[in-house]
């Protein structure tokens, strides 16, 4: 391997190293993240607003859905790489999906973390990273720059 390659590959080991330790260190594990995963969207799919949206999307496609978002939530928490996707492009054009469900996904996905993660620290965590996640996607798939013009804004 050249010295690049190497330096990036070490650089890398690095970081999931760092991710696995501060993981652990408020009782995180990888077999965390399938209990997540499943516990989370099983309630998604019987919740009132957001399960049709995702069963819109979804039918059919449930297993496939779930193994990505443990790829997903496992890249996150461990910067292990195994997440390869385009989740804004994967949110486009997804009939009735609107703004303000972010806050209701993001309300479930706190009630889950309550009964479910191993601490506090944990929910934390979780929830911190879901929140970027969700602002991210909100900016990048409904946010319109002429809403913040102040000539259109009324007095």
């Amino acid at each position: 391997m050249e010295p690049v390659a190497e330096d990036r590959q070490s650089h890398f080991q690095q970081i999931r190293a760092r991710a696995v330790s501060e993981m652990a260190e408020i009782g995180v594990g990888p077999e965390f993240i399938p209990v997540l995963v499943d516990t989370f969207y099983d309630r998604v799919r019987g919740h009132p607003q957001l399960g049709p949206v995702f069963e819109a999307r979804l039918a059919g496609r449930w297993p496939e859905h779930l193994a990505k978002m443990k790829r997903f939530w496992s890249a996150v928490a461990f910067k292990d790489g195994g997440y390869q996707g385009k989740p804004v492009m994967a949110h486009q054009g997804i009939a009735n999906l609107e703004a303000p469900l972010f806050k209701v996904w993001l309300g479930l996905f706190s009630d889950t973390l309550d009964d479910i993660a191993p601490s506090a620290e944990a929910k934390g965590w979780f929830m911190a990273a879901a929140e970027r996640i969700a602002k991210s996607l909100v900016l990048s798939l409904f946010y319109n720059p002429a809403d913040d013009d102040p000539t259109r804004r009324s007095a």
